[in-house]
């Protein structure tokens, strides 16, 4: 667990906006000097609202598109450096699932051709037992589900599939990009189970992207938190989740519903619209919305830092102690 599989370094990814007849409508800041690690056979959740950049964060990671600068190791190698051969080589071991479980599936191709794809792309020999091998472990019948065609599955059998297809190269991470949002909460379970045996059977670690906190507590071993481009604060699920840090995810973490009706807990409310990243705020991106904001958010960044354990958080007035 103390090996690190991946870690990126000050990564930054820009996007030209486009404006009326496509005309140039300033930089949209989507993720803005970006730093965190992963560890082998761990599990990282990335929490943040709608539009707060982890999407694209980790397709910056699988170099899709390439960040604008930046450091990703993989396995010790920076993958900014890697061209052409070398980075497919390297994305095999890199596999993504996405949040639409149709939408990510030809419609065209039956599941035993879509499991197939990417060991007909590497060349990988004995391709027809591995991909019943690979229904089998997703829990689908090879035999009664290897003719079918997307079409003729059900949300959590097609995201089976993804699965799947995602781990048929035998990779070492798997990105999961709101991987069961879209699934109804019982097979959002048997997903989450599903996700969590193939880590302890094949070793893999785990990008997990979602806006539901209450979720990311359950499947990941540390939570990284996003607001506006930027990591906000980063610590092991329990800590993160007992004693939050930052402003920001105080207000996230009190939004969570409780299944308790007598359990009391102060509703923090966020006042205000969320900022452009077009045009992100000075020094603190959240102090236009923090009630703890002063005249020193405004005028410096606040640097990530240690204030427990392995829990970072990047703010000047954080939450302790309360």
């Amino acid at each position: 667990m103390n090996t690190t599989l991946l870690f990126a370094r000050n990564v930054v990814q820009e996007f030209t906006a486009r404006g009326r007849g496509g005309t140039k409508g300033g930089v949209v800041h989507a993720v803005s000097d970006v730093s965190f690690d992963i560890r082998a056979g761990e599990t990282l959740g990335v929490v943040g609202e709608t539009g707060s950049g982890k999407s694209t964060l980790a397709r910056s990671v699988l170099q899709a598109p390439r960040p604008k600068s930046g450091q990703v190791f993989f396995r010790g190698e920076d993958l900014m450096k890697r061209r052409r051969r070398g980075l497919a080589e390297a994305r095999r071991h890199m596999q993504m699932v996405f949040q639409d479980p149709f939408g990510s599936l030809n419609p065209r191709w039956r599941v035993s051709e879509i499991v197939e794809e990417p060991l007909v792309g590497y060349g990988a020999p004995n391709r027809q037992q591995r991909v019943r091998d690979l229904l089998d472990l997703v829990g689908l019948n090879p035999d009664t589900f290897g003719r079918r065609r997307p079409h003729e599955l059900s949300g959590g059998q097609c995201q089976r599939v993804a699965i799947a297809r995602a781990i048929a190269l035998d990779p070492a991470l798997i990105v999961c990009d709101e991987a069961v949002s879209s699934l109804d909460v019982l097979i959002q379970a048997q997903v989450l189970n599903l996700f969590e045996r193939l880590r302890a059977e094949l070793g893999l670690s785990y990008l997990f992207i979602s806006h539901d906190l209450a979720l990311v507590k359950q499947v990941s071993d540390r939570v990284a938190v996003m607001h506006l481009g930027q990591l906000c604060e980063v610590g092991p699920a329990e800590s993160l989740y007992r004693a939050p840090l930052h402003p920001y995810t105080v207000a996230l973490l009190s939004s969570i519903p409780k299944l308790d009706p007598r359990a009391t807990r102060e509703r923090v409310t966020i006042k205000g619209e969320p900022p452009s990243p077009v045009s992100p705020p000075s020094g603190c991106r959240f102090r236009t919305r923090c009630p703890r904001a002063a005249d020193k958010c405004a005028a410096e960044a606040p640097p990530m830092r240690e204030l427990a354990p392995e829990h970072t958080v990047a703010c000047h007035f954080p939450v302790t102690g309360e």
